[in-house]
């Protein structure tokens, strides 16, 4: 067996169906069906239990495939070692950040980072905050953009800028009569009571933001109305300009030209922390931190350590074009 095999039985482990693995590997279920009847074959030793949904390892196929995940983390580190010794003129990075938050941060990122290290290979996992930390605490990513706390990590994340959340709504929805100018600078807030008045739509319960925004309702004893709770943030936004209901996002995630209405949430705005993390173990190729540090500086290059609802308006605005933002 070699390292491809290792990668097939890890994969099938994960995925939990032949299907799903094939679809992650590329390749053919049927080829893949048959390396591992081969492989349990060679072994002498029944790897996975076929279920009706799928497959699952058997309690030997758990302690054997524990071990080549360690294998394939210690090639890994071995790689990444003698990529560090050629002063990053090769090698890769993985770097994982949520879809919803990448999209506009993503290529400012990669641009910077390929200005100064042409030679080194980004590759990007697109997961939310809870899923890029189990990533890291895997080993299978070598940095990420996440929401801080924490729920997973310990000390491994470093808060480096704070993000705003705020409000979506259709131009022209009613809730902007109930609006107040922002006293430090562009933009309008409402109370989070005024706008419970109106239907939400929601993201999941598993993801930062559908948290955080149920946590917020709960917090000040305020019951919301909600066409759906379950869809993805950047969906979420889609709905809510079309009059589906109001939203929740990021300051970081908005662009002016998708013709929404944007409002502080209560007169000071909520913020979160976002952090910068490395896996927890011990050794951090050069790329991993030179990544690291192109992410801080993108980030303070945007918004100067806190993106907020007025950084969002006076630099997301096409040229030219009247401001969308909510008025009076």
């Amino acid at each position: 067996m070699d390292l491809r095999d290792f990668q097939y039985l890890i994969a099938l482990a994960e995925e939990g169906s032949v299907s799903k693995a094939a679809d992650r590997l590329y390749m053919a279920q049927s080829s893949l069906s048959q390396y591992l009847q081969q492989a349990e074959s060679e072994l002498g030793v029944k790897l996975f239990i076929r279920t009706a949904r799928g497959i699952r390892p058997t309690a030997n196929g758990e302690r054997f495939i524990s071990h080549l995940r360690q294998i394939t983390s210690y090639y890994d580190q071995a790689k990444h070692e003698l990529w560090d010794s050629e002063a990053l003129k090769g090698g890769s990075v993985t770097l994982g950040i949520s879809t919803f938050r990448g999209r506009h941060i993503l290529p400012r990122i990669l641009k910077r980072f390929y200005e100064l290290y042409p030679d080194v290979r980004v590759e990007v996992a697109e997961y939310h905050s809870l899923k890029l930390e189990e990533l890291l605490l895997e080993g299978k990513i070598d940095v990420a953009v996440i929401v801080l706390p924490a729920a997973k990590l310990k000390n491994e994340a470093v808060p480096f800028t704070k993000d705003e959340v705020l409000l979506v709504a259709q131009e022209g929805h009613p809730l902007s009569q109930k609006a107040k100018p922002c006293a430090d600078g562009p933009g309008q807030w409402v109370s989070l009571r005024d706008a419970a008045h109106y239907s939400f739509v929601l993201s999941y319960h598993d993801t930062i933001l559908g948290k955080l925004s149920r946590d917020l309702f709960q917090q000040h004893k305020i019951k919301y109305k909600a066409s759906n709770e379950n869809i993805s943030a950047a969906m979420a936004i889609a709905m809510a300009k079309h009059g589906f209901g109001l939203a929740f996002t990021y300051a970081s995630s908005v662009e002016s030209d998708e013709q929404l209405e944007l409002f502080r949430i209560g007169e000071k705005g909520v913020f979160i922390d976002l952090g910068v993390a490395l896996p927890s173990q011990e050794y951090h190729s050069r790329a991993a931190k030179a990544m690291e540090s192109v992410i801080r500086e993108v980030y303070r290059d945007e918004g100067g350590g806190v993106l907020y609802y007025g950084f969002g308006i006076s630099r997301r605005r096409r040229a030219g074009s009247p401001p969308r933002w909510p008025s009076r």
